[in-house]
């Protein structure tokens, strides 16, 4: 085992299946003479030269496009952008073109490509590059989506969408987490998409989340473990396909659920996930699915307002403590 930083970990993967398959390739913005807006692809341009480690223009709708057609003609791009909130340039691509090919083809067609790069916010970045957006694309059927909280995770998930899927994959990371470290096996290995975690075991509650909000999650199973509370902790690692089935186990067991995301609360993954496990679990339930998002609002600038408008531990205990139905 090997304790490395998240961002070697997203690299170690790439760099591993770039040479066994000679079809991947990494395209994207200061991808390769700049070794990456974040240091991601730090010294790929020196392995594998500049027809496979490909600089592009400031343009997110052209080059996911060439990726998406290199992608229809054989080839496995790995197309990164320097946050998800600027994909939205490139959304006609991932929507109109990559998520339905498949079906429009008569399944003639397949699309294996992988879009990657950091989502949600770094702290004061202001709204336009603060959004997380794991919902809005797992409500487009023929993607995957991924959004991962730590390097582990993210080496044997990517590995798995990189060499395996044959569908669109939608890979989310965070800024804020690419120095977080992992021990990292020195052997190769995969993680089946579409399979939660349980980082923790419990009995009192269960707590999910995904992504950089799993340190909330995590944070706050600490602080009620201090006054007798265990909570089960689950990171959902995959948005779509969502196991809600390895939750549906825990809520059997824990009978409450607290579910804490960064997105908007308005058609979330929360949304989907409280109504899966109503639905499947409710004679399990003793008390209502709570859950901590976003605020219902642009993220602002300030920092005090960043704080506000985000999940925290403290909030996410007194909900845990509400479920219960531990009033302090």
């Amino acid at each position: 085992m090997r304790q490395i930083p998240f961002r070697e970990a997203i690299r170690e993967a790439m760099n591993e299946e770039m040479r066994r398959d000679d079809r991947v390739f990494l395209m994207g913005e200061e991808v390769a003479e700049y070794n990456g807006a974040y240091k991601v692809s730090q010294g790929m341009l020196a392995e594998f030269g500049p027809r496979r480690i490909i600089d592009t223009p400031i343009s997110e709708l052209g080059f996911a496009a060439v990726g998406v057609g290199a992608a229809q003609n054989g080839l496995r791009p790995i197309v990164e952008f320097m946050t998800w909130n600027f994909a939205t340039l490139a959304l006609d691509q991932i929507l109109n073109t990559a998520s339905k090919m498949l079906a429009m083809s008569g399944g003639q067609i397949s699309c294996p490509i992988v879009f990657r790069g950091p989502n949600g916010s770094a702290g004061q970045l202001g709204a336009q590059h603060s959004t997380a957006f794991e919902a809005l694309y797992a409500n487009i059927p023929g993607l995957k989506v991924v959004s991962v909280s730590n390097g582990y995770d993210a080496k044997g998930l990517l590995k798995q969408a990189i060499r395996y899927e044959e569908d669109p994959v939608i890979f989310m990371e965070s800024e804020v987490s690419y120095g977080d470290k992992s021990e990292i096996p020195d052997e190769e290995y995969y993680i089946e998409l579409g399979k939660a975690d349980v980082k923790k075991q419990g009995n009192d509650v269960t707590i999910v989340s995904f992504n950089k909000m799993m340190k909330v999650a995590l944070g706050a199973a600490a602080e009620l473990e201090k006054e007798g509370v265990s909570a089960e902790v689950i990171d959902l690692r995959t948005i779509r396909p969502l196991d809600w089935m390895t939750v549906l186990e825990s809520v059997k067991k824990t009978n409450r659920l607290v579910i804490i995301e960064e997105e908007w609360p308005f058609g979330s993954v929360s949304s989907e996930l409280a109504y899966r496990i109503q639905k499947e679990g409710f004679d399990y339930l003793d008390a209502p699915v709570r859950r901590i998002t976003a605020a219902d609002a642009p993220l602002h600038y300030a920092a005090n307002l960043v704080a506000a408008a985000l999940p925290d531990v403290p909030r996410t205990v007194k909900l845990v403590k509400e479920v219960m139905y531990l009033r302090k």
